[in-house]
């Protein structure tokens, strides 16, 4: 099982052959980053452990044991004890519980070393997968919403417990 780790600058390159191996996987399910992204990746990379180390947003990467990326999970726009939750798993890694697992330890971060109390998210209503593991972690939805043009479900967890077991 690959490790979850907090984003670091050694991880630059293994993070961006992820991002290019599945961006058509990824651009299926969710909105493509373009290439603006590829083309500015160290810049915006550096930017992104900058804004970390600031405390805006947590960042963190599946590692396997070679070292590649094999998956992300980020928490945004930290304030007020609150952040959005957005994750990615590789396409070779999908479907064995990697997404799961990972979303449980960034929500057991998210209070112990985060001082978060309010995970938020969001997902396509055509991503089954995505919608499976924010309720398989907790999840509960609150509302629909567009996406990049797309229906959506927005959802909500409260890591102090209240909303936990209406998550099914």
């Amino acid at each position: 099982m690959p490790e979850l780790q907090r984003l670091r600058l050694d991880h630059a390159p293994a993070l961006l052959q992820f991002e290019r191996e599945n961006r058509a996987y990824f651009a299926a399910s969710i909105p493509d980053r373009g290439d603006g992204y590829f083309a500015g990746f160290d810049a915006r990379h550096g930017d992104l452990l900058a804004e970390q180390a600031a405390g805006l947003h947590h960042f963190h990467v599946l590692v396997d044991n070679d070292g590649a990326v094999q998956g992300r999970v980020n928490l945004i726009d930290v304030a007020d004890r609150s952040a959005e939750l957005g994750y990615r798993i590789a396409e070779k890694a999908a479907g064995r519980g990697l997404a799961t697992a990972a979303v449980q330890q960034v929500c057991a971060l998210s209070t112990t070393e985060y001082g978060l109390t309010t995970l938020r998210a969001v997902t396509t209503l055509d991503n089954a997968g995505s919608r499976a593991v924010l309720a398989r972690t907790g999840f509960v939805p609150v509302g629909e919403i567009r996406l990049d043009g797309r229906p959506g479900i927005s959802y909500v967890r409260n890591l102090s417990g209240a909303l936990d077991g209406a998550a099914g």
